[in-house]
């Protein structure tokens, strides 16, 4: 390997992380940290993964300021659910929402999302028929929740990475 940093924002960010984990800043957990960090940026570069190829950096911002609107109010409806003696109203179930988006990246970052709200699970992705099964906490409109997805987030996500 020719560079001694293979991937110098991981290892920052992963001795970062370690040190706000050990609520240290002292040599020995910096040491450690970047022993750590450096193994795993190592261990990256050992299985070489796909670089991804952003078209677009602008849509980054405000799918990330969409992500978070949506989370923050999803918290809250489902704080709502929850809490709510009469909740019993509430339908979950299973959705199939048809994808446009393909590339790899743009489909993790997706499923993130998807997880990361709280009332929603991204279960499966079928590739062949590019569609995937998500469960919902509280289906009121199934087309609402399709359209959330492919008008919110996989739009975005196409001009990122085409």
């Amino acid at each position: 390997m020719s560079r001694v940093l293979p991937y110098p924002l991981l290892t920052l960010s992963l001795l970062i992380m370690w040190l706000l984990l050990q609520q240290s800043a002292s040599p020995g957990h910096i040491l450690l940290g970047l022993a750590i960090a450096l193994l795993a940026s190592r261990a990256m570069a050992a299985l070489q993964p796909e670089k991804p190829r952003v078209i677009r950096f602008l849509p980054i911002f405000r799918l990330a300021g969409r992500a978070v609107v949506d989370i923050m109010a999803s918290n809250i409806a489902v704080s709502k659910l929850i809490l709510n003696p009469n909740s019993d109203m509430t339908k979950s179930g299973f959705l199939t929402v048809p994808l446009e988006l393909k590339h790899r990246f743009g489909l993790a970052i997706l499923s993130c999302i998807v997880t990361a709200t709280p009332g929603s699970a991204w279960l499966e992705y079928h590739p062949e028929e590019s569609e995937v099964l998500i469960h919902v906490l509280d289906i009121e409109n199934d087309q609402e929740w399709i359209d959330t997805l492919k008008y919110r987030y996989e739009t975005l996500l196409l001009e990122i990475f085409g």
